[in-house]
């Protein structure tokens, strides 16, 4: 079969996760490959995700890896996706790749964890609201450019929806609710569906108020999503170059605690219903 030449990012974690089992053996990829009657490059190829590996083998490989994390190993042998072709594949070569990988991780996600200080969550957007977004993108785009880019951001919302949905927990700062995105009727709108969204079982939104004065990580809008086992907790940024994944322990530990903090400094959720009504209520 012929290697990948642009694999996607969940291709790329499984590939990095068997090569983390390896160095963990031990082993080298020379020998890893000899105990597939394959050779160097073969494992190679599979540990940058260029070329496909069914459940089997990953099942194999962590076997001759020493690896007895059975949820681990079942977590992995999942994430070989076998040739399903998602919706979001559509937008391939139309859109980032990043946007893409983004849709791809909240779909395979069992928790969603946000915080935004400026912006709304993309899966809480209304149209008018995410049109206005990426109205404001320097340079501009052009306009079927933008309107992919809504449509997309629109069909990702549908992973709160369906059945067995993500736990999904939002936490904003004053300055997202207060942003007007498209004017007045468009921001009171966002704030109306904001508030619906927080209804449902899965969802809760956290808001920071200005009172509550400095916070850490100000600035930052970041996205922790939790995998079927820890060590595939990934964390997104949505940064003005592209969107970039974080894996590392380091990394997840660093945000998790972020978010914790954040959490921490957010009224309850009855709370900041009570005060979207209010931003609402002086639109």
């Amino acid at each position: 079969m012929a290697p990948r030449t642009t694999p996607t990012a969940r291709q790329q974690r499984l590939g990095a996760e068997l090569r983390k089992l390896r160095e963990r053996a031990g082993m080298t990829a020379r020998e890893a490959g000899a105990l597939l009657g394959g050779n160097q490059a073969r494992i190679s190829n599979i540990e940058t995700g260029r070329v496909p590996v069914s459940a089997d083998r990953v099942r194999t490989l962590a076997s001759n890896y020493g690896c007895a994390d059975e949820p681990l190993v079942d977590a992995l042998a999942a994430m070989t996706g076998g040739r399903a072709r998602h919706w979001w594949e559509e937008y391939r070569g139309v859109l980032p790749a990043g946007m893409l990988d983004l849709a791809e991780l909240e779909h395979h996600a069992v928790g969603i964890r946000t915080a935004q200080t400026s912006t709304m969550p993309g899966l809480l957007q209304t149209v008018d609201h995410a049109r206005a977004v990426f109205g404001q993108a320097c340079p501009p785009l052009p306009p079927h450019e933008t309107e992919h880019r809504v449509s997309h951001r629109i069909k990702r919302q549908a992973v709160l929806y369906r059945d067995e949905p993500p736990d999904y927990t939002a936490v904003l700062h004053e300055a997202a609710l207060r942003m007007r995105f498209g004017g007045p009727d468009i921001a009171r709108a966002q704030l109306a569906h904001l508030l619906e969204a927080g209804e449902r079982e899965n969802v809760t939104v956290l808001v920071i108020p200005f009172s509550a004065g400095a916070f850490p990580g100000s600035g930052q809008t970041f996205m922790y999503a939790r995998g079927p086992v820890p060590q595939l907790d990934t964390v997104h940024l949505d940064q003005p170059h592209g969107a970039a994944f974080l894996d590392a322990e380091p990394e997840r530990v660093q945000y998790a605690a972020l978010w914790d903090r954040l959490a921490s400094l957010a009224l309850t959720p009855a709370a900041s219903r009570d005060f979207v009504r209010a931003i609402a209520r002086e639109l």
